[in-house]
């Protein structure tokens, strides 16, 4: 395994810390144009128009005398989808403000410049949750309409080098999560909280633990008193990347352990001294457990992010080791986007006995954010690949992440949209860690580009204004739906789109996203527009060495990936027809795929993240498939370069 270039991955963080604080600054400065300080009757009011409801049970804004005329000018958000691919609208009922009549089809137009209301404060923390055996305390009412959330507030409870470091991150106000989370965190509270993607549960979680540190005076010769953990390493960059810049003003040591990078530096770093710990879980337990010199017996805190993700990829056992060895007498936080079973199993062995529930969105109609335009668009199989294409081609100057299942479709598609001059970039559990995280780091710093990925990016990342999240195959269950589309419309006015790609036979999959409280209309593309590249594609996959082992190979763990899905009776590996499936993949004839049908009764098969990385973890009863590797030869006939 090759070992991360520290020195390469602190510039590519400082790098993209220095880009999102241009962005928040330049966001600042707009809401100070939009509503000048003289407007505002009170510190929590933002000078919002109200709201009314539409006949089709949308909300509209009220800009003026005429509420009828207004609601009508603020129907633009239907509007405002692929600007060169006709889509026309086929249930209305489920999205905001639509009453346009059904099959109209939709005009596209730049969108029209809009303020998102500010959302109605409900209650901060629930008193009980019967499936816990730990009681949860009800501390608080919701908040006053017209009280400060703004970090300012936080003077005297809160260090002045932490909020010079909040400041300087370009951040005025609190979202939901910070407003209700810090204070309790502050007073040495253990917390349960749940919040959308997108909601800044990072900082939630970072300001309390630094000034834990802070506090208590923790030197380097008292080893470490903050562990935080992270389900993958691209979230552990990230969050350890915004603890770099908080910590800007502090003068205590932090550090990112993780899979991938080089060991033996790490145990030398952690053996100085590091106060606040950034890793993944396995990494962690090895260094716990085989290096001497790490101290973390004066352990303070201990930080879960992601608490249903770490369980999800394999760390169930890890997780339970390391809490054991950890010091009963702590303060720990438990953060996710959602709630499990698991997580609560999680909370019941490492929350103290009276912990706080802090729920910001459980009392929301909506799952997802308010600036999210989703949708689903109904596709045969041998379509898909053609559908792919064509919506990426007419969006490449925009932002967009596609996932895929299946960490050699990532690598396939990738290989063959670069070879026909379609520029992406790929991020797969399969790939070595400097490259994923070069690759992260340039996409994070791209105002347009388009990323391939498996679920290893579903969870936490913050990748900055994402214009389409594109799910081509589909997601295990509605709470891995919900955190893919929340790598877009993130912050307090983030917009973006979401686009679902179904076969007619998995329409049953939207009663399950119903449930979920995830509002989808469903789009229809004009197939006329759609590029008719098949016979080419044929073509290139049947003479290309190199594209026609790596599409075998996409071929066979799409259909395994297929099979393994939980919900069998909307994801039925029976009902595809293999012969239309292989042509999305560029084959005229199906290649052959040995499933284990032993194996998949039902069964979904355990992942694994590895630090990380994200795939399936056979059974041993499986025969391991072949790995094709590339060799330097290419067919004489074939004269183009591959793009890598």
């Amino acid at each position: 395994m090759s070992h991360l270039p520290m020195k390469l991955l602190r510039k590519k963080i400082e790098k993209r810390n220095e880009k999102q604080r241009e962005r928040n600054l330049r966001k600042r400065q707009q809401e100070q144009q939009q509503d000048p300080p003289g407007q505002r009757p009170g510190p929590g009011y933002r000078g919002r128009a109200p709201i009314i409801r539409s006949p089709g049970g949308g909300k509209s804004r009220v800009t003026g005398s005429n509420p009828g005329s207004a609601a009508l000018r603020g129907l633009t958000r239907s509007e405002r989808l692929a600007d060169t691919i006709e889509i026309t609208i086929i249930k209305t009922g489920a999205r905001r403000g639509a009453h346009r009549a059904p099959g109209q089809a939709l005009r596209t137009r730049a969108p029209a410049p809009r303020t998102v209301p500010r959302p109605q404060w409900g209650p901060i923390w629930w008193a009980r949750t019967e499936s816990l055996s730990c009681a949860f305390t009800c501390v608080s009412a919701s908040p006053g309409a017209f009280e400060d959330t703004s970090f300012a507030s936080l003077k005297g409870l809160v260090s002045e080098n932490t909020l010079r470091g909040v400041a300087d991150m370009g951040f005025a106000n609190m979202t939901q999560i910070q407003h209700r989370s810090i204070r309790p965190l502050l007073q040495g509270r253990d917390i349960l909280a749940a919040a959308k993607t997108g909601s800044g549960k990072t900082l939630a979680f970072l300001i309390p633990a630094v000034e834990l540190i802070y506090k208590l005076k923790f030197m380097p010769r008292n080893g470490t008193g903050v562990v935080i953990l992270s389900p993958t390493r691209e979230l552990a960059m990230q969050t350890f990347g915004v603890l770099k810049e908080l910590m800007t003003h502090h003068v205590h040591t932090y550090g990112l352990v993780m899979g991938g990078s080089n060991r033996s530096a790490e145990a030398q770093k952690l053996a100085n001294g590091v106060n606040l710990v950034v890793a993944t879980p396995g990494r962690l337990l090895d260094h716990m457990q085989n290096t001497p010199g790490f101290m973390f017996k004066n352990l303070q805190c201990l930080v879960i992010d992601e608490a249903d993700r770490i369980l999800e990829v394999g760390f169930e056992e890890e997780m339970k080791q390391i809490i054991k060895l950890l010091p009963r007498r702590r303060q720990t936080m438990l953060f996710s986007a959602t709630q499990t079973r698991k997580v609560e199993d999680l909370a019941k062995i490492s929350l103290k006995k009276e912990p706080l529930y802090v729920g910001v969105d459980d009392h929301k109609d909506v799952a997802t954010v308010d600036g999210l335009e989703q949708g689903y668009v109904v596709c045969p199989s041998e379509k898909r690949f053609l559908l792919l294409f064509t919506f990426l081609k007419k969006n490449r100057k925009k932002k967009l992440m596609v996932f895929f299942s299946s960490c050699m479709s990532v690598k396939y598609h990738y290989e063959l949209l670069n070879y026909i001059d379609l520029p992406v970039m790929a991020i797969h559990g399969k790939q070595k860690q400097t490259k994923r995280t070069t690759t992260f780091f340039q996409f994070c710093n791209a105002d347009s580009g388009i990323l391939l990925c498996t679920d290893v990016a579903a969870r936490g990342l913050d990748i900055p204004e994402v214009d389409w999240i594109v799910q081509f195959d589909p997601p295990d269950d509605p709470k891995e739906y919900i955190h893919r589309v929340g790598r877009t419309a993130r912050g307090i006015d983030g917009r973006g789109h979401a686009l679902l790609i179904l076969r007619p036979e998995e329409l049953g999959f939207l009663r399950y996203l119903k449930q979920a409280k995830v509002p989808l209309s469903e789009f229809e593309f004009s197939w006329a527009k759609i590029s008719d590249i098949q016979s080419q594609l044929e073509k290139l996959i049947e003479k290309n060495y190199f594209l026609h082992k790596s599409g075998q190979e996409a071929y066979k763990s799409y259909i395994r990936a297929y099979d393994s899905h939980a919900l069998k009776q909307i994801y039925n590996v029976a009902s595809l027809d293999l012969t239309q499936v292989a042509l999305s993949f560029g084959f005229r004839v199906p290649p052959f795929v040995d499933l284990n049908v032993n194996g998949s009764q039902g069964r979904k098969p355990q992942k694994r993240g590895g630090g990380g990385g994200f795939g399936y973890q056979k059974s041993r009863t499986v025969q391991k498939a072949r790995i094709f590797k590339h060799v330097s030869k290419k067919p004489p006939a074939d004269r183009r370069q591959f793009a890598h």
